[in-house]
């Protein structure tokens, strides 16, 4: 170690050099989410071009060569020279940190990129960036290479039509960057189709053209904005109500909109935004339509004599049972609690929420009666159910001591510490013995399954803790349920669902995944479910031993062998879980040095929750539709 420590030690980053130094501080990592986060940093330019009113259509079109081009018909960046830096504002606006529209209140009154160091930061970790400014009948053109290195100043190129404005970016990600640097179009699909909802009237059009055959790509616009939204996450579902109910206010600069409708599942969907950002964690304006919903719906039913003055007061899980909504608000100076922006802070937002759907929600109850005593019905159905499972909650923690689980005890691990513990779901008594002896019992803990557990995509919270085996699982997560859930109490880093690779294993898989996402979805999105991927092939030469997960794989390593140990290699598709060994389940599955295992995520909720409800619900159309459409892409059928 050197103890010298004096002023040259100290680095200081010149421009965009921090960016390519520390990427993660400005786009949250290098992975697949951070390359797709330098789409949403230009987009969200546009976006806000079209928030101002000068902006009506945004084209996202993803090249051959994994560039992409983004072009809006907004203003145009400026193009003169700017005061402070001496150079164009394009040049300094893609060069400099913080330099943008978005502090003074002259560019934007509403904004979704607040810091201005979007385009600077796509600039500084792509290879190369073009832009392409339509203004004053002109055509200019700057590039950059090697992360934001000046390759030719601002040019007139050409000349354009007088009414003609608009931004043309296009950059190709700096694969020294990235892991990887290959856009995904479904992701990009995705979140441009909610743009559309958010912004309605606004036209997105997204094209792939690594794909031959999308010549027009897909145009999103929708007239009806977030309540057409709340029809697409409803399809499926059987509403309670017709019309989905949309209010809207505005005060003090500050827009606000609700969109709601009930169907008659078990769960909530709330989604809320701000300035089209997604606040996960919600925030002072889901506070505030929240507290007006449950206050709302309590003085309907008392004063229609529905709710008794004996009877217990609607809770806000009651109130939200079956509620689909998207709340969103369009703020000058919103202020997030923490870097992910996924918490709205404004203190003021509240009481604005809490006013403007106050007087919408409760007119609509009064002129709508039918509709309000079937909401309220709902609502009173799930506060008897509430009840139900708080008894079965406290015969559930009764029983956590005696950890005796459904056909057999947990075998769980002699480490305490959560962060190297490991939970195995293991499918049936078979190989739950086989994974019992060939486990690290240090930090290994396994817990055995028989059958099929309760589909709870069509159970109430109640239903599901009469379930034994889910009891079970409740009490070795210990984590408790529902409003009692607390993330911290985990036991397990990993919960691995390891279940053989035929149809009945599948089954249980999701079976287990549905309950996850329903009842424990925090576990889920914190990257703690994986699922175990036992190899179909065992690969005999000599006194080499190869597993390989697929077909592909087991292509892939023949080829890599010599034509006369080749000749002499003996394939072996492996058996299930249940009839493998000890030693051979542990090496092919379990052993920390030599598995597969594939993290589950949740990245869209919105088309995760959809599937749910398509696949394990109680509606038969949607699932016979499905399998109709896809049911020639199976390849491996068990019958």
């Amino acid at each position: 170690m050197n103890e010298h420590y004096d002023a040259s030690d100290i680095q200081v980053l010149e421009g965009l050099e921090a960016v390519r130094k520390r990427p993660g501080m400005y786009i949250g990592t290098t992975d697949v989410k951070g390359l797709h986060h330098l789409v949403w940093e230009i987009v969200d330019n546009a976006i806000d071009e079209a928030l101002a009113g000068y902006c009506n259509h945004i084209e996202v079109i993803v090249n051959k060569d994994n560039s992409v081009t983004v072009k809006d018909n907004g203003r145009g960046i400026p193009v003169d020279v700017h005061p402070k830096t001496g150079i164009s504002t394009v040049e300094t606006v893609y060069t400099v940190l913080h330099a943008g529209g978005k502090f003074g209140g002259g560019g934007y009154k509403v904004s979704g990129g607040l810091h201005g160091v979007g385009a600077s930061v796509v600039n500084a970790l792509s290879k190369w960036v073009n832009v392409t400014v339509y203004k004053n009948s002109k055509v200019y053109e700057v590039k950059f290479v090697d992360g934001g290195k000046v390759a030719q100043k601002l040019t007139v190129v050409g000349d354009c039509e007088e009414n003609r404005t608009g931004t043309t970016v296009t950059f190709k990600p700096d694969p020294d960057i990235f892991d990887t640097d290959i856009y995904d179009y479904d992701t990009l699909m995705v979140r441009i189709r909610e743009l559309a909802f958010l912004n309605r009237g606004l036209s997105l059009t997204i094209r792939d053209d690594r794909d031959d055959e999308d010549t027009t790509g897909q145009t999103f616009m929708y007239e009806g904005g977030i309540s057409e939204y709340v029809k697409f996450i409803n399809q499926g579902k059987t509403v309670i109500h017709d019309d989905v109910i949309h209010l809207e206010g505005e005060e003090n600069d500050v827009f606000f909109e609700v969109a709601m409708q009930y169907n008659s599942s078990y769960k909530e969907n709330i989604y809320s935004f701000v300035n089209n950002i997604n606040t996960h964690d919600g925030g002072t304006h889901e506070d505030g339509v929240k507290r007006a919903l449950t206050r709302l719906i309590n003085n309907y039913a008392r004063k229609t004599n529905m709710l008794k003055e004996k009877d217990e007061a609607l809770t806000g899980d009651d109130v939200k049972e079956g509620l689909t909504m998207i709340v969103s608000c369009k703020h000058p100076n919103p202020q997030f609690e923490g870097q992910t922006k996924g918490r709205l802070g404004n203190s003021e937002v509240r009481k604005l929420a809490d006013n403007v759907f106050s007087e919408g929600f409760e007119r609509f109850l009064l002129e709508n009666p039918e509709c309000a005593r079937t909401i309220v019905n709902k609502a009173m159905a799930a506060c008897r159910g509430r009840l139900a499972a708080k008894r079965a909650r406290e015969m559930t923690r009764k029983s956590e001591m005696a950890v005796t689980n459904f056909f057999g005890k947990l075998s769980d691990c002699k480490s305490k510490d959560p962060k190297v513990s490991e939970i195995f779901i293991v499918e049936g008594d078979s190989a739950g013995g086989s994974a019992k002896k060939g486990r690290d019992s240090m930090t290994q803990a396994i817990l055995p399954l028989r059958g099929k557990i309760l589909n709870v995509e069509k159970a109430r919270l109640d239903k599901a803790l009469g379930n034994e085996e889910i009891r079970t699982i409740i009490t070795a997560f210990g984590t408790g349920i529902g409003d009692e859930f607390d993330l911290s109490k985990l036991r397990y880093d990993k919960i691995i669902i390891m279940t053989d690779a035929d149809v009945d294993g599948s089954h249980i898989r999701v079976l287990l995944l549905t309950l996850f996402y329903r009842f424990f979805r925090p576990i889920v999105e914190a990257g703690h479910v994986y699922a175990a991927q036992p190899p179909l092939f065992r690969i005999m030469h000599g006194k080499t031993r190869k597993y390989v997960l697929d077909e592909k794989e087991l292509n892939e390593y023949l080829n890599s062998l010599d034509d006369k140990v080749r000749s002499r290699a003996e394939i072996a598709r492996m058996k299930g879980l249940g009839e493998m060994d000890a030693e051979e389940l542990n090496e092919t599955t379990m052993d920390i040095e030599k598995r597969t295992l594939r993290k589950i995520t949740v990245d869209d909720c919105v088309a995760a929750d959809a599937i749910f409800e398509k696949l394990m619900g109680d509606e038969v159309e949607p699932r016979r539709a499905f399998i109709e459409e896809n049911a020639i892409f199976v390849k491996n059928l068990d019958i």
